[in-house]
């Protein structure tokens, strides 16, 4: 049977204060030998198990072991936006109760609650301990709080202290398949894709303090870039001012714009470059045309005047070629008249139409996606993240279909 390996993922690792601390030297040889970068966090107490030489011959890479060794960058955020998943090998009660409880008072705790991708957590402690109603509520309390938490059960035997029972740090080998798997079925469909987002307004100014823009958060677009990288995409994300918290991913590169002609032209410079388009962003149909470079006066009286801002989606659909494009239509009336005319007329692949009452400026969205054909799926109101996760699947099964 073919060794199941989880391979080049930058892997970070956390090993705490327990006999088992010796197993996980195994398990950086192991993510070393398929090709995978490793970092480690040691706890102090980890330290009385292995040494620093150790961990850094196995790893090439110098531990962390302390808060405020280092003097040119903060380590428990650089260290979460560097690596693609952290496991903590062996997890102590100790390591697991700061986690439960959000205690952040060493190195590894803090990174703990920084990091914001999978966490795989391995634990290994004395049967009493472990059988232990407190630590079974931690325990619980991890799982429940996140579907990125997940836990590699110990195995059952004879533990160090001459007990027998449920608390062996399960092997190296065991967590290298458990998390082979987990990735298997997370399935990176857009491996090595690279895929262009739009998100978030624009600004048309007329004058240096005052603009035309709309309501859109940059949530939606946000959240696709994040699940287009998870699925191992290199997604190159051209954001307006958004509002909310950029996505964090090694996958991810960003350029900000602010006006829809400086998103039309990052859009130009970087096309040939993708095979996906996704065109979430609320681009301004209209510029002003008269500008004013100095603040308007109250008592001078302005007419505004506007012009047509080039169609960002309809020039990819003109440049298409074999790309895939998706379009997004914000729509108040007529929704799925509006957004089947727009798909055909930016010769998009399949669009997404949400009502504007149940999507602009809010933290969940209603989407409904149509196909060439005219054919649609409705999809009930969730979170942004979520209808992300629809998009993708119905992306997922249209390549799957035979578009390549």
């Amino acid at each position: 049977m073919k060794e199941k390996n989880i391979y080049r993922k930058k892997i970070l690792l956390g090993i705490t204060g327990g006999i088992a601390a010796y197993k996980t030297l195994t398990l950086i040889s192991l993510l070393r030998k398929s090709d995978n970068s490793t970092k480690v966090i040691l706890t102090k107490n980890a330290e009385k198990f292995v040494t620093v030489t150790s961990v850094q011959t196995l790893s090439k890479n110098k531990p962390y072991t302390d808060m405020f060794d280092y003097q040119y960058d903060i380590a428990h955020i650089d260290l979460t936006e560097w690596a693609d998943a952290l496991i903590v090998a062996p997890a102590t009660a100790n390591i697991i109760g700061k986690f439960a409880n959000g205690i952040a008072d060493d190195l590894l705790s803090t990174t703990l609650l920084a990091f914001d991708r999978d966490i795989f957590i391995a634990p290994a402690m004395n049967t009493k301990m472990y059988k232990n109603t407190i630590v079974q509520r931690n325990i619980r309390k991890l799982r429940e709080t996140s579907d990125k938490i997940h836990f590699l059960n110990p195995a059952s035997g004879l533990l160090a202290c001459g007990a027998e029972g449920v608390g062996r740090m399960a092997e190296p080998e065991a967590i290298m398949e458990k998390i082979a798997e987990f990735y298997a079925a997370k399935s990176e469909f857009l491996l090595n894709r690279k895929i262009i987002i739009t998100a978030g307004p624009t600004r048309e100014y007329i004058d240096p303090v005052r603009y035309i823009s709309n309501d859109s958060s940059g949530m939606q677009g946000f959240a696709l870039a994040q699940k287009c990288a998870d699925a191992g995409a290199d997604v190159l994300l051209i954001s307006g001012p958004a509002s909310a918290e950029k996505p964090s991913h090694h996958n991810i590169n960003f350029i900000d714009v602010t006006t829809a002609a400086e998103m039309f032209n990052a859009v130009q410079k970087n096309f040939d470059d993708c095979s996906i388009f996704i065109s979430c962003a609320a681009v301004a149909d209209f510029s002003v045309k008269n500008t004013s470079s100095s603040k308007i006066k109250k008592s001078d009286g302005y007419t505004v005047e506007l012009c047509k801002n080039s169609d960002i989606l309809e020039w990819c659909g003109a440049n298409k070629e074999n790309r895939v494009i998706i379009g997004f239509a914000a729509e108040t009336d007529s929704l799925h008249k509006n957004a089947l005319q727009k798909l055909k007329t930016k010769n998009c692949d399949f669009i997404v139409a949400n009502p504007v009452k149940d999507s602009i400026g809010k933290t969940t969205n209603k989407i409904t996606i149509i196909d060439k054909t005219g054919n649609s799926i409705d999809f009930p109101e969730a979170a942004k993240d979520k209808t992300a996760d629809y998009i993708l699947d119905y992306l997922k099964k249209y390549l799957n279909a035979g578009r390549k």
